[in-house]
């Protein structure tokens, strides 16, 4: 269709048509040699398991012919029918072929199941994740939180571009190649054009979280835990909780936009929302809603002009701070 509608158009040269015509029919063609793929589980021997989720976990593999390594995220097919996520997961298939040649988005070199799995193999990216970087650095000096904070403006736009939302931007998923550069990953909660999805997913999140302390008093917020540069001790124990969350099953909330939590629709700002929101971790040391329980956070996040706190200890220079705030 799109090499047919350049064909037509009397306003685009020919010698722009020939190369817009051999850019297709190669992009084509790529995708047919994709979709020929034969792979089976039993091709790949299993070095070790870098990661868990809800539905599955992604190992690292070799390939037993040729000695590769790459990421392999295998899916259970059957919790995926009983979450309903299978939307999901096909958003995040197509965002990831229709990316193949992008340099901000981890490659997906094919897709292949059998009865129990869905198997995503992907490159591997041996400089980790960004989180690993907040856990051993605790904080980050300025002009390096430019530099990460600019490559996951480029990442984000990438994926806008292709059309998609990626809606889980957080530090787990801003994985770094070898030469410290960002590429995105997970967007098993992505959503595009290709199908509507809804706030089911986050709405219960929240209404678990209301159910849980209805008989607080207006004034809760004072419960949840309040980090500043002096109550060292506190700040170490919520890095501890922090980091075996980080790698749980269940994930944190810190980085979600707080219009997915009210329903009230939402655009691609919801991803910008959450560049602010790591940009803060980067610079204080940790997340702007951050609380000792999660149902804390989901409120902070719902009411954070009264919550977003700056502690006076730290001092971050003013474009920093509006940024953020921006």
């Amino acid at each position: 269709m799109d090499l047919d509608k350049t064909l037509r158009d009397a306003s685009i040269p020919s010698e722009q048509k020939r190369q817009d015509a051999e850019t297709i029919s190669k992009r084509e063609s790529d995708f047919l040699r994709f979709l020929r793929t034969k792979e089976t589980p039993q091709n790949f021997q299993t070095i070790k398991i870098i990661g868990k989720g809800a539905f599955g976990e992604v190992k690292l593999v070799q390939r037993k012919t040729d000695g590769k390594i790459y990421a392999l995220k295998s899916l259970i097919k059957t919790e995926m029918f009983k979450k309903d996520q299978l939307a999901h997961v096909r958003a995040e298939r197509d965002i990831l072929a229709d990316s193949k040649d992008n340099p901000w988005l981890v490659k997906l070199h094919a897709s292949f199941q059998d009865t129990a799995y869905l198997y995503l193999l992907m490159e591997f990216l041996p400089g980790g994740d960004l989180m690993t970087m907040l856990i051993k650095y605790e904080i980050f000096s300025e002009d390096i939180t430019r530099f990460y904070m600019a490559e996951v403006v480029m990442a984000i736009e990438a994926v806008h571009k292709l059309g998609f939302l990626h809606r889980d931007i957080k530090p787990d998923n801003i994985l770094l190649d070898r030469g410290g550069h960002v590429k995105l990953t997970d967007f098993g909660l992505s959503t595009g054009g290709k199908k509507t999805h809804d706030n089911a997913y986050y709405q219960n999140l929240l209404k678990n979280s209301t159910s849980k302390d209805r008989n607080r008093n207006s004034g809760y917020f004072n419960d949840a835990i309040n980090l500043t540069v002096s109550n060292r001790g506190q700040i170490n124990t919520w890095r501890k909780s922090r980091r075996a969350m980080a790698y749980s099953t269940v994930g944190t909330p810190d980085y979600i936009a707080p219009e997915i939590f009210n329903g009230q629709g939402y655009t691609y700002l919801c991803d910008w929302w959450s560049v602010g929101a790591i940009m803060f971790e980067c610079l204080v040391g940790w997340p702007p809603f951050c609380a000792e329980d999660t149902h804390d956070t989901y409120r902070k996040i719902v009411n954070w002009r009264e919550c977003l706190y700056f502690p006076d200890e730290l001092v971050l220079s003013r474009d920093s701070e509006s940024l953020i705030r921006r």
